[in-house]
């Protein structure tokens, strides 16, 4: 049944101000190139790829961040909906996830890639590609598992409970880009991450992909006009990435793509209406009163008949 909630009533394309159109068409494309350059001269000079990338990625959050108090696209999003805490403590949880644990799993299944060159008596990865090739590469190959896990998250029941936490968001700023529950981070982080160690790739082609995974997340999410058109082609980028996060869950289950939107082609998941832009309203529809508290966050998935049964309590509905 159609909501009939006025907050998630669809309106046509908002026309953008001059200010805000410079933003909306060069703002990703040039922060991207900044960051990704940047990395590559850093790694050609022998810099620490872990370090560079750091500081590069920390940077583009925090240009972001100021951007969106000067440029929002929504105002209402500029204001903290008791998640800024829940945020900032799933995003420092999941800085060790990916930091650490990920890459300790994939360290196993590094011995496998070695076993499978040496029995070729070759590297897999094509290391003599030019770096922005390589990163291309790599981004197609780890969108896959990506990809996979993220639909099977939308349409298995069981998995859901664990990627519900990233749609809990009641609204889209640069932060929640690591609003997610770290069991789920942690999947995805070892499934993206597995056909490049099986192939060999160096440890600067996971740098890079880091910087370019960090960077796009927070534009995915980011609080600022975007209109970056043939681009939506490539990237899974804001405009894809808002309806994702609709509170219709018809709406919701498409634009599975982390970086690129590649996949969503192929298997015909991409979704982009040009007559209207997103509702304003985001989050979980038939979960109203979902968990806000950091802690609370990380048992969802172990206690989600009762969350469940809390939000058919307040909405009237049934649980599903």
């Amino acid at each position: 049944m159609e909501s009939t909630d006025p907050a998630l009533a669809l309106s046509a394309r908002r026309k953008l101000t001059t200010v805000e159109a410079v933003v909306a068409t060069l703002g990703f494309p040039l922060l991207i190139t900044l960051g990704i350059g940047a990395h590559i001269v850093a790694i050609e000079r022998g810099l620490d790829p872990n370090l560079s990338g750091t500081i590069l990625i920390v940077s583009s959050y925090a240009a972001i961040a100021i951007a969106e108090r000067f440029i929002p696209w929504q105002r209402s999003w500029l204001h903290s909906q008791g998640d800024v805490r829940t945020d900032i403590g799933l995003a420092l949880s999941n800085a060790v996830v990916t930091g650490v644990l990920g890459p300790a799993v994939l360290a196993g299944v590094a011995l496998l890639g070695a076993a499978a060159s040496e029995a070729i008596g070759s590297g897999l990865w094509p290391m003599q590609w030019p770096w922005l090739a390589q990163l291309a590469l790599a981004l197609v190959l780890a969108e896959l598992g990506e990809y996979s896990f993220h639909r099977a998250m939308h349409e298995l029941p069981p998995l859901w409970r664990l990627h519900a936490t990233h749609h809990s968001a009641p609204r889209l700023y640069w932060l929640n880009a690591a609003r997610f529950h770290p069991i789920d981070l942690f999947v995805v982080t070892v499934l993206k991450g597995i056909p490049l160690v099986l192939l060999g790739a160096p440890l600067a082609i996971f740098a890079l992909v880091n910087v370019f995974s960090a960077i796009h997340g927070a534009y995915q999410h980011a609080n600022l006009p975007v209109r970056v058109g043939p681009l939506n082609w490539i990237f899974s980028l804001t405009e894809l990435h808002r309806w994702h996060h609709s509170k219709r869950m018809h709406e919701a289950n498409h634009n599975y793509g982390g970086n690129l939107i590649l996949w969503d082609v192929v298997f015909g998941t991409r979704w982009l209406p040009d007559d209207r832009d997103p509702p304003e309203a985001i989050g979980i529809e038939s979960l109203p009163r979902f968990p806000m508290g950091f802690f609370a966050n990380l048992l969802v998935p172990f206690r989600w008949k009762k969350v469940e049964a809390e939000a058919s309590a307040s909405s009237g509905t049934q649980p599903t």
